[in-house]
């Protein structure tokens, strides 16, 4: 069987067109009203019906193992970059599916109705929703690491003065209560911070010192030449 030329084909198109008043039945009219979900790019759901639901859930579960989010908004955000990673995975079948179809059509019917220029026009639509979710995937992952990183550099601050607090308690033999300062650390949270942190002023401190007694061995080395 020869394709009909592009022509021939659009005529035949358009004549069809002509006589067609869109779907007639409650039937006709719910299939056009799932045209969106056939993809499921613009779906409110992600997860289209036959998809396998625990693929879905395990593609989630890494997401979430990854972002660890702590509150409702880094979890609504960390849920949209699973689900937008999902339909953006999806693209690649749906190519090849459209492709495969122009390729292989059931009936002449068939290869009239759809062939390989139906097929590179509804990949460039593809095309275009897969460059809308890679942007509201980006949107959203900034978004996530913004709020991530600004509840990390409050947290960092609040341990550091609840460890000052609790050195100074120490200090005077009192007990302390950290949530007294509206803290919502533990004080075994408290205590693993400050001994960080005098840690990490100790292997500052020897540093130095290596870093300036080089330089004086440098310094004398000079002014013995």
């Amino acid at each position: 069987m020869s394709a009909l030329p592009i022509t021939d084909r659009a005529a035949i198109n358009r004549a069809n067109a002509e006589h067609s008043t869109g779907p007639r039945t409650e039937a006709g009219k719910q299939r056009a009203s799932l045209n969106a979900l056939r993809h499921g790019l613009t779906s409110q759901t992600a997860l289209l019906p036959s998809e396998d639901q625990a693929a879905y859930q395990e593609h989630c579960r890494k997401f979430s193992d990854e972002y660890r989010p702590q509150t409702a908004t880094e979890t609504q955000l960390t849920q949209e970059l699973a689900d937008t990673a999902w339909r953006l995975n999806r693209v690649p079948a749906l190519e090849a599916q459209l492709l495969h179809r122009a390729a292989n059509p059931a009936t002449e019917e068939a290869a009239i109705a759809f062939d390989i220029v139906d097929a590179h026009r509804a990949i460039a639509t593809l095309g275009l929703h897969s460059a809308r979710l890679s942007r509201q995937f980006q949107r959203a992952l900034d978004k996530l690491r913004e709020i991530q990183a600004d509840r990390l550099v409050r947290r960092d601050r609040d341990l550091k003065d609840a460890a000052a607090i609790s050195e100074l308690h120490k200090h005077l033999g009192t007990p302390y209560d950290p949530s007294e300062d509206g803290f919502v650390f533990s004080r075994g949270e408290i205590d693993a911070y400050a001994r960080r942190q005098m840690r990490i002023n100790k292997s500052r401190a020897f540093d130095y010192s290596r870093t300036y007694e080089a330089r004086k061995l440098f310094g004398a080395a000079l002014a013995g030449k």
